[in-house]
């Protein structure tokens, strides 16, 4: 105890005191580890608290694979909550510099969309105290719902409001505790300002968010107004029961839990709870983010969900609860029911949806005060990929009537490299073996070996180049930078690459060069901390990796043609060897995953 009292002095306060509750409240009964894939994989809350480290960087990252979903806590007798001193985990790291993964830039990236200019919107009536706050993603996978949603509650409402915006609860469960106070503590001031009093939400998430740091707003979800409002259905009651999956970030509270199940009892179905319910429902998968940096974490919920719902259909209240039980299992959200609504949306059609959604709230909703949010560290995530193909598609346009396509001919860009002369695919070499170890893209170099070289010639330097690169990054990891690399490996996945080498050796790095689970620079400086020896690391990579290689080739070796409008027989060709060797991890799946 004395040890753990010493480490914690330089803590954050609120950690060290969960840190020591947890070590003197866990009995270690195992009561929460029999439930949860995570404590079983690390041990109880009392293990993490007494191994844990704030320096160590590996200590740091267990944190992040807790789905803070709270099961733990539901179910401890002893009444401890682990999922507080788990978040507080992911603060320390943040504070610390070991919080910051790049598997987690897409979804902040979306979190940033979300509260950009662009997308948000507030639009408040002559007398409003009242918003309706749908959040991100139902805005995007269901518009017709919010905006019948929005009609409904404003027959209850006149003077209702709009706010189209994002919580920032991504970056809250990332521990990202000083832009999360920031982003969230300047829409809630403005919202007060203004006389907001009560905020009707759709997201589970964003009810979790509200209710815990603006109390002083009275906060209902929208299920608990609409089962208020809502009629009876006339229709007979289904013969095939649903189940209800309770979103686990609000398993206790019983109000929304209660009226969601109104709504679907309306709509004509028959319930069948499934043995995890309300107080002590299952994380979908989703929850913490877990699945960027632990994947086998996170569909290991998404299965023990799958395997309660007994082939049942799924209904819930919790728009990416649909979305990401939806990939195994037939799910509703409770407002397609509600409202008959049609098929949802996925995909980068979301986002134009929510674009559409803001310009059709602007008309519909008689806003007196408006603004759209412009805040520090706030901005569209989705504008780079927009810019980058209207920059790809301008090129195109520019080179065919500038006449630049000239200087672009391979024999010309041939004729510049041959100034090098015999030494020319030395040279070219070298640039591939010093990339992986710089952390540099192979795909520009490779894009220009194909140009410069051709399919045939391109495709034998560059698995020459790449495969000494590979090496090189190799050694680099096993004798030179050890520490470094352990830093930037962190996660279920690198822990499960470890052991699966050591298990199947070469078959590993065959594996993983046919299916690219892994960054590729990154992977590289992986396998040099396994204990694999590295002729079998140098043989595997050579030639597990030439089928991508060979189909990679042959497609850039047309790149150039086909900027200038020409497609040739290489593009075809490159095409279906990018297509068959697509397929390979499908075939490969069915035996084995790493």
């Amino acid at each position: 105890m004395s040890s753990i009292q010493s480490e914690t002095k330089a803590l954050r306060p609120q950690l060290a005191a969960l840190l020591a509750d947890e070590i003197s409240g866990c009995t270690g009964c195992g009561v929460c580890v029999g439930e949860c894939g995570f404590l079983k994989l690390y041990g109880s809350p009392r293990d993490i608290a007494r191994s844990y480290d704030p320096d160590d960087p590996k200590k740091n990252v267990v944190c992040f694979e807790c789905s803070l979903c709270g099961l733990c806590s539901a179910v401890c007798p002893s009444g401890v909550k682990p999922q507080a001193l788990f978040l507080e985990m992911r603060r320390e790291a943040v504070d610390r510099g070991f919080g910051s993964f790049r598997e987690h830039k897409g979804l902040l990236g979306y979190e940033r969309t979300g509260t950009s200019r662009r997308f948000t919107w507030y639009g408040l009536p002559e007398g409003c105290t009242t918003i309706f706050f749908p959040g991100c993603a139902l805005p995007g996978t269901r518009p017709g719902v919010t905006v019948a949603v929005y009609e409904r509650l404003k027959e209850a409402f006149p003077a209702l409001g709009l706010v189209l915006d994002c919580c920032t609860k991504p970056s809250h469960d990332l521990g990202r505790e000083p832009y999360f106070s920031q982003m969230f503590g300047e829409m809630v001031a403005w919202l007060e300002s203004h006389g907001i009093q009560r905020v009707l939400v759709a997201c589970p998430n964003c009810y979790k968010v509200f209710t815990e740091y603006a109390p002083h707003l009275q906060t209902e979800t929208v299920y608990e107004r609409l089962a208020g409002i809502m009629p009876e259905t006339t229709a007979e009651a289904s013969a095939s029961p649903v189940t209800i999956h309770d979103p686990c970030v609000i398993r206790f509270a019983s109000a929304p839990q209660e009226a969601a199940r109104r709504l679907v009892s309306r709509s004509g179905r028959v319930i069948a709870e499934m043995p995890h319910a309300r107080t002590k429902t299952l994380c979908c998968g989703e929850g913490g983010t877990v699945g960027a940096l632990a994947p086998d974490l996170a569909d290991a919920w998404g299965e023990l969900r799958s395997g309660e719902a007994a082939g049942r259909q799924v209904v819930t209240y919790c728009a990416g609860c649909a979305n990401h039980l939806g990939k195994r299992l037939t799910v509703s959200h409770v407002l397609d029911l509600v409202f008959d609504a049609p098929k949802p949306s996925a995909g980068p059609i979301t986002y134009v949806n929510r674009l559409r959604l803001k310009s059709r709230f602007k008309k519909i909703v008689p806003a007196a005060t408006t603004r759209e949010r412009s805040v520090p560290g706030s901005g569209s995530g989705m504008l780079r990929p927009l810019l980058f193909l209207g920059v790809m598609i301008a090129a195109i346009v520019l080179v065919r009537a500038s006449g630049v396509g000239q200087y672009l001919e391979p024999e010309r860009l041939r004729a510049l490299f041959s100034g090098f002369g015999i030494v020319a695919p030395l040279v070219y070499i070298a640039i591939y073996t010093v990339a992986p170890a710089l952390m540099l893209p192979g795909l520009p170099i490779s894009m220009a070996g194909a140009t410069v070289f051709g399919p045939v010639w391109g495709v034998v330097y560059t698995i020459i180049g790449a495969t000494l690169g590979a090496c090189v990054a190799f050694l680099i990891a096993r004798y030179a930078a050890r520490d470094w690399v352990e830093r930037q490996l962190v996660g279920s996945r690198w822990n499960r690459l470890d052991s699966e080498t050591a298990q199947n050796g070469w078959k590993a790095v065959a594996f993983t060069r046919l299916i690219p689970l892994f960054p590729f620079n990154l992977l590289n400086f992986a396998f040099g901390l396994t204990k694999i020896p590295f002729p079998q690391y140098a043989v595997a990579t050579f030639i597990f990796m030439l089928p991508g290689t060979i189909a990679f080739i042959t497609f850039s070796s047309s790149l150039l043609g086909l900027l200038k409008g020409k497609v040739s027989r290489e593009f075809f060709i490159g095409i279906g060897l990018i297509v068959a060797v697509s397929l390979i991890p499908r075939l490969v799946k069915r035996h084995r995953r790493i």
